[in-house]
């Protein structure tokens, strides 16, 4: 049976009574609008752990234009069904003041310093945005405590992040899990909502690009000006392109490569039209 809190410090004691009774916690942040992606990370959460928890809260620190956060999509009553379908135990969520006591205005909030991983392509296209993630994250972590936190590797340089977050808080254990798709490839989002029939089809020429490059990594082509290219080929049109790049996914800081690499992600931002859509593909055969 589903527990709902609307408070926060309610969700931490009942995490504290869970690790008394010497269960584990496996936790999945959300900011609601669940899809089948959201669902994927909870039934990998509930095979790994005794207990599994949810967070959901659409948090304006993340939202560097104020059009994306009030149109972001909210459901929670139907979020709470779906919970309650898939077997979770606990699902927690929050006002502004909940989440950052410390102010009233959240305009005031202290951003945290979501360190190199932050730097290029996102940092550069979303100003602001990792530090906000960043700072929601380790105000749920705080309320959670020791646990596995599962997140999906559509947001590639976010894991980065909390990965390092993580490492600084000396917990929880992160879980990275794959990437959900729909029939024509496009990773499923809470955003996918907002796209048309129109758009959604051609938000498939996302993951058609990506598949190029890793067509043409599979054929043995490292030069990474022809595997942008090949990307920046497939989504030209009606696609708005913020970036279409190629990383080592272990030397983030290294930033975009002008030569060859031994391993590498491809990584897409677009709009179609005032939807924003990420999305990324490893290339190698490497973890």
């Amino acid at each position: 049976m589903l527990t709902v809190f609307e408070n926060p410090l309610c969700a931490t004691q009942w995490c504290h009574e869970q690790r008394d009774r010497n269960q584990t916690i496996g936790f999945v942040p959300t900011m609601g609008a669940l899809h089948l992606g959201h669902l994927s990370l909870i039934k990998r959460s509930i095979a790994e752990n005794d207990v599994t928890c949810v967070s959901i809260f659409v948090n304006p620190l993340q939202f560097n234009e104020a059009s994306d956060y009030s149109s972001y999509p909210r459901d929670l009553k139907g979020d709470y069904r779906l919970l309650a379908d898939a077997g979770c135990d606990m699902v927690f969520s929050g006002t502004n003041r909940d989440m950052f006591p410390e102010t009233t205005s959240i305009d005031d909030v202290k951003l945290l310093d979501p360190g190199p991983a932050a730097r290029g392509l996102e940092g550069d296209y979303r100003p602001g945005h990792l530090e906000g993630v960043c700072t929601v994250v380790e105000r749920l972590f705080k309320f959670v405590g020791d646990c596995r936190a599962y997140f999906g590797v559509k947001d590639f340089q976010q894991t980065l992040v909390i990965q390092d977050l993580a490492g600084k808080l000396g917990y929880p254990t992160i879980r990275i899990c794959e990437t959900l798709r729909d029939t024509n490839g496009l990773a499923l989002s809470s955003r996918n909502k907002l796209l048309s029939d129109a758009q959604f089809e051609l938000a498939g020429n996302i993951f058609s690009a990506l598949t190029q490059a890793k067509t043409l990594w599979q054929s043995g082509c490292r030069d990474c000006d022809q595997l942008r290219a090949a990307m920046y080929k497939t989504l030209s049109g009606a696609l708005h392109i913020e970036y279409a790049d190629i990383r080592d996914p272990h030397q983030w800081q290294a930033g975009s490569p002008d030569g060859t690499l031994d391993r590498a992600i491809a990584l897409i931002a677009v709009r179609i039209d005032s939807v924003r859509l990420i999305d990324n593909l490893r290339l190698d055969d490497g973890l």
